[in-house]
């Protein structure tokens, strides 16, 4: 497991949340959990107001969302099938999250 891979969902909302990413770097690994975004069917979310919080990516041939603000930690043994990665599109997945975690100055 390695952050950015993409697991399966195996909970119960898997039907409109297929995947989840992982976030959590190599340095939690002895940790006996994960820190995963979900990746929400595209036709379940609706209309997009800032993409640069809910990047779209293409996963197995489905268009998926990633959600931050359901952001949680899920016990290793409930990750679903590993069925690819978003390394290659890290920069995305972690200018979301520095939107969620960062301070807005005003």
């Amino acid at each position: 497991m390695a952050q950015f891979d993409v697991h399966r969902n195996s909970g119960k909302h898997k039907d409109t949340i297929p995947f989840v990413v992982i976030v959590q770097p190599a340095q939690f690994d002895s940790y006996r959990r994960r820190v995963v975004v979900p990746l929400v069917r595209a036709t379940a979310i609706g209309k997009i107001d800032y993409v640069g919080f809910n990047p779209t990516f293409k996963i197995r041939g489905a268009t998926v969302v990633l959600h931050p603000l359901e952001m949680v930690s899920i016990p290793v043994g409930q990750l679903g099938e590993r069925v690819g990665s978003l390394r290659d599109d890290s920069q995305l997945i972690v200018a979301a999250l520095d939107e969620l975690l960062s301070p807005v100055w005003k």
